[in-house]
């Protein structure tokens, strides 16, 4: 989508790293923003479902907001999340405390350019594709990437993180 920029894109531009961005049209009335994105998206690019990932912001025991990104299809495991970051346990963040601390808005969170970087974790399953999508920071906007890159620039470890 040319001349769409958000913090995430302009965090992969200025990092070298390449990358696309694809939008499609969202529907306020959506009630799984992911599931939205791989409808409108996985057969238009010929990807699977579960090489398009949806970023969750949990609370960490340790009281730190942290990222999971996992595919769309899958549930994430709070409890493999907070070991792979080093945490006891971990919730679903607040909304507004989410929103907040990563500057998008809720089905427009991505791991990249956060107003603050948080820990984030990326499930390994992402390794096992040559490309992956994410958001790019506004709803009805992906990017795509490898995810090595991905991991890279959103400073993430990896790990099995998903139920």
């Amino acid at each position: 989508m040319a001349g769409a920029s958000t913090p995430a894109i302009r965090t992969l531009t200025k990092a070298g790293i390449a990358h696309r961005v694809h939008s499609y049209a969202h529907d306020p009335r959506a009630d799984s923003y992911g599931a939205e994105a791989v409808d409108a998206l996985a057969a238009e690019l010929g990807v699977s479902a579960a090489q398009i990932f949806k970023t969750l912001v949990v609370e960490l025991s340790t009281g730190t907001l942290a990222v999971a990104v996992l595919p769309v299809p899958n549930t994430l495991s709070l409890k493999a999340a907070a070991a792979a970051l080093g945490a006891p346990k971990a919730a679903m963040a607040d909304k507004t405390k989410a929103e907040r601390t990563t500057g998008y808005v809720l089905g427009g969170i991505s791991p990249l350019g956060q107003r603050k970087q948080l820990p984030t974790v990326v499930d390994d399953s992402a390794l096992r594709w040559d490309r992956v999508l994410c958001s790019a920071g506004k709803r009805g906007l992906e990017i795509e990437l490898a995810p090595a890159d991905l991991v890279r620039a959103a400073s993430a470890v990896t790990a099995s993180i998903t139920a």
